[in-house]
C-alpha cells in the first residue's frame, strides 16, 4: 500500500515538472476564477450586513439623540402611536442605547475601528417602524414630520437603502458569477488539456504498464492527483488574494466615519468559511477535469 502511494505521488510530481507552462496556466486560471467566486460570496454577505437593521419589514427608523431626555422620547413614541392608519402600532419597537449598541456590535462586527467610537452612552437609541400603508410617499411624509421634533437625530428610510443596494448587488452578483463560471470552465479545460498532454507523452509507458498487468485505476490515479493538486493550489492562491482584498477594503473603510460603509465589512469567521468552500471547489474542479481526461484519452 505504501509503495503504491509513494508511486502515485512520485509520478504526480514528475508529471507536474514535465508540463510546467500548462500547469501554471491552469493554476492561475483556477485562482482567478475562484477569487471571483469568493468575491461574490463576500459581496453578497456585505450587502446582507447592510440590510440587517431593516429586518422584520421595518421601513422607517427614527434615531433619537443620545442626550434626549425621557420626556422627549415619550413625545416621539406618542407621535408615532398616533398614526395607526399608517404604521402597525403593535410592531413598533424601541431599542434603547444598550440594545442599539448590541445591534451595532453585530452590524459592525468586521469593523473594530467604528465599534471603538461607539459606546452604550453615545450611541443613539431608535424607534423601528413597520408601516401598514404601502404608499412610500405617505411613509416619507410621516418621517419628515419627525425631523423637527426635539430629541430626533435622524430619520432613515428603508427604500433609500434598498434601491441602491438592490441595483448594485444584482449587477455585481450577476457580473462576478458569470465571469467566475466562464473562468472555472476554462480552468477545467486547461487541467483537462494538461492531463491529456501528460498521458500522450507517456503513452508508451502506459502501454507497457498495462501489458504487465497494471489496472486502469493504478494508471489513472497519478494523473487525477495531478489535476486535483492544480485545482487545490489555485484555491490556495485565491484564498490569499481574497484575504488581501478583504483586508485592503476593511482598512479603507476604517478611514471613513460613514456607518453605512462600515456595515459592508465582512467578519473573519465568514471569511474562513468562504476560504474552505474555495479550496473544496478548486479540488473538485481539478479532480473532475483530470478524471475526464484520464478516462477519455489513450484508452486507459
Amino acid at each position: 500500500m505504501i509503495a503504491r502511494i509513494s508511486y502515485a505521488f512520485r509520478e504526480t510530481w514528475a508529471s507536474l515538472k514535465r508540463n510546467v507552462t500548462l500547469t501554471m496556466a491552469a493554476v492561475i486560471t483556477s485562482a482567478v476564477s475562484l477569487l471571483l467566486v469568493g468575491s461574490t460570496f463576500l459581496i453578497q454577505r456585505a450587502f446582507d450586513n447592510l440590510l440587517t437593521r431593516w429586518k422584520g419589514d421595518v421601513e422607517l427608523i427614527v434615531y433619537v439623540r443620545s442626550d434626549a431626555d425621557p420626556n422627549q422620547i415619550q413625545v416621539i413614541e406618542d407621535a408615532l402611536k398616533s398614526q395607526p392608519s399608517i404604521i402597525d402600532v403593535t410592531k413598533l419597537r424601541y431599542l434603547d442605547q444598550a440594545e442599539s449598541y448590541a445591534e451595532a456590535q453585530k452590524l459592525f462586527a468586521g469593523d473594530p475601528g467604528t465599534l471603538r467610537l461607539l459606546t452604550p452612552e453615545n450611541i443613539p437609541s431608535q424607534f423601528k417602524v413597520v408601516p401598514i400603508s404601502q404608499d412610500s410617499n405617505l411613509i416619507r411624509e410621516l418621517g419628515e414630520q419627525f425631523r423637527g421634533l426635539a430629541g430626533v437625530r435622524e430619520v432613515a428610510y428603508a427604500q433609500d437603502v434598498f434601491d441602491v443596494v438592490a441595483r448594485v448587488s444584482q449587477f455585481i452578483r450577476i457580473a462576478t458569477t458569470a465571469m467566475s463560471i466562464v473562468l472555472l470552465v476554462v480552468a477545467v479545460g486547461l487541467i483537462w488539456n494538461t492531463i491529456r498532454t501528460a498521458m500522450f507523452a507517456r503513452r508508451r509507458e502506459i502501454e507497457v504498464m498495462k501489458l504487465v498487468g497494471a489496472t486502469n485505476w493504478f494508471i489513472r490515479i497519478p494523473f487525477m492527483l495531478e489535476g486535483l493538486l492544480q485545482g487545490l493550489i489555485g484555491g490556495v492562491l485565491s484564498c490569499l488574494g481574497l484575504w488581501g482584498l478583504n483586508s485592503a477594503w476593511s482598512g479603507a473603510v476604517a478611514d471613513f466615519n460613514d456607518t453605512e460603509l462600515a456595515a459592508l465589512v465582512v467578519t473573519d469567521g465568514y471569511m474562513r468559511f468562504v476560504m474552505i468552500i474555495l479550496l473544496g471547489i478548486g479540488a473538485i474542479a481539478g479532480a473532475v477535469g483530470s478524471g475526464i481526461a484520464a478516462s477519455r484519452f489513450l484508452d486507459v
